[in-house]
């Protein structure tokens, strides 16, 4: 099987996401743990080569930022730093590798298409 970028990007999102859920707040753990669930779910998908679970990826990571971003107590910790774990873990899960992922998969996308252009 090729390496996937997408497949790595996802395998750090799942890994660095697992780590921060132990810091979040325990009100929110399910959404967070569903949340977790659906990127190994897609991290597994797309590695076993179900090519059509990379469209699921960019809304996904597009959620992730704009929910990041309208949380309160998220921008708060990410601008103060008033957690400095919270706060690397929340920019480097929540914009660095959500962008990452967006560029992968984007990138991905087109290739496979531009593969099959050239076949036909």
């Amino acid at each position: 099987m090729p390496f996937s970028p997408v497949v790595a990007i996802l395998a750090a999102i799942s890994a660095v996401g697992s780590f921060a859920i132990s810091f979040g707040d325990p009100q929110f753990m399910d959404r967070a743990i569903a949340l977790e669930l659906a990127f190994v779910v897609l991290t597994a998908l797309i590695y076993w080569g179900l090519r059509k679970a990379l469209y699921a990826c960019v809304p996904l990571a597009i959620l992730v930022m704009v929910g990041n971003s309208l949380a309160p107590p998220h921008v708060e910790i990410m601008t103060t730093f008033s957690k400095p774990l919270n706060a690397v873990l929340l920019i480097t899960g929540g914009y660095i590798l959500q962008t990452a992922l967006i560029a992968t998969t984007i990138y991905e996308l087109r290739s496979r298409r531009d593969i099959v252009k050239k076949a036909s």
